[in-house]
């Protein structure tokens, strides 16, 4: 008799812990708007827009000087190019070429044209002018990694190829330097 007073206890409190569960995550569910106003919660975790399924890569090509982004995606071989965009492209301006927004925008477009033909992924070399110029590459590179990350591509390789000599490479100039 005792034991079946305790077993029906344990079976009300067993049905009560899951209507409560049950209930619970009605009650802490934000909603979208209080998700974009406060951040996420503790334990959510951020929505990814990746495609499902296999991932088909490609080859992302970024040139960055401080006059010119240019992007060049093509296939793993780099054989063929299946989107190109550069920032000459989008700005009227010939002084905002190599600017940030110029750089975002011409990625915007040679990404969504890959999307169209099936690439999944991307793998981001940038290259620096290099040799006797600039080794660092542009600001227009740095906004090229971040626009990728956000059309809902996936990021593979980031690499640096800029061509740096061994030695050195004979300055335009001639013994005398340039004559202005």
């Amino acid at each position: 008799m005792i034991f079946m007073v305790e077993e029906q206890k344990i079976v009300e409190s067993e049905k009560a812990a899951e209507s409560a569960e049950k209930a619970e995550p009605a009650a802490t569910q934000e909603s979208p708007q209080e998700q974009r106003e406060g951040g996420f919660r503790r334990g959510a975790r951020p929505i990814r827009n990746y495609a499902r399924g296999p991932i088909k890569w490609a080859v992302c090509n970024v040139y960055s000087s401080k006059n010119d982004t240019i992007i060049t995606i093509t296939d793993l071989s780099g054989a063929e190019t299946l989107a190109k965009a550069s920032g000459g492209m989008i700005v009227k301006s010939a002084r905002e070429e190599g600017k940030p927004y110029a750089a975002m925008q011409s990625t915007i477009k040679a990404v969504q044209e890959a999307k169209g033909r099936g690439i999944t992924g991307l793998h981001i070399r940038i290259r620096a002018p290099g040799g006797h110029g600039t080794k660092p590459p542009g600001s227009g590179a740095q906004a090229v990694v971040r626009t990728v990350a956000r059309q809902g591509v996936r990021i593979g390789k980031i690499e640096d190829v800029t061509p740096v000599p061994t030695d050195t490479t004979k300055r335009p100039g001639g013994r005398r330097g340039r004559r202005v």
